[in-house]
């Protein structure tokens, strides 16, 4: 091996294991969000609630998870705000 291909190598493992420790970083909160939307979508396709979805609430529900979706579904029944 050259002494290009060790340094392109080394880049390359380096490079790996930053993406690595971002994706074990990220990954809390992408399942905190998927598990958000889920109980969003079986409120309403399950129990009929309606929701008004707009980007708005997709956002709330995103980074609010669970307790996200919860109080975007109690604000929409009470009529407060995201009602269709």
């Amino acid at each position: 091996m050259t002494g290009i291909e060790i340094l392109l190598l080394i880049f390359v493992l380096v490079g790996v294991l930053i993406a690595a420790s971002l994706v074990r970083a990220v990954s809390p909160f992408i399942i905190n969000a998927v598990v958000g939307l889920v109980v969003l979508f079986l409120a309403q396709a399950v129990f009929g609630f309606s929701v008004a979805v707009t980007p708005i609430v997709l956002v709330i529900v995103a980074l609010g998870g669970v307790p996200g979706s919860v109080i975007v579904l109690v604000l929409s029944l009470l009529g407060i705000a995201f009602v269709p």
